[in-house]
């Protein structure tokens, strides 16, 4: 019987094929650009070529969003902590 874990890292935003939507999206536009190519020039060094980039389109985007994980350096608790109900009124001077 396959077992199935929840996914816990929420606060890291949606992940799809490893990779973050931007970057998913990148990737989608790539691989419809690179079968309108095939269509329309019907060449094996043409299918060859679109099917290394994309490879390696994935490749790179695969380890530009790891790169990106490490190098945000956000804290992990706002630097005020109130109870206070917010009032939306500013009573300091700009």
């Amino acid at each position: 019987m396959k077992k199935y874990f929840p996914y816990r890292n929420i606060r890291k935003g949606a992940v799809i094929f490893g990779l973050s939507l931007p970057f998913f999206a990148l990737m989608m536009l790539s691989i419809i650009a690179s079968l309108l190519v095939i269509i329309f020039s019907f060449s094996l060094g043409v299918i060859i070529s679109t099917l290394l980039f994309n490879t390696g389109l994935y490749v790179g985007l695969n380890r530009i969003s790891r790169l990106l994980e490490f190098l945000q350096m956000t804290g992990a608790f706002p630097k005020i902590i109130s109870n206070k109900k917010d009032s939306g009124i500013d009573y300091e001077k700009n």
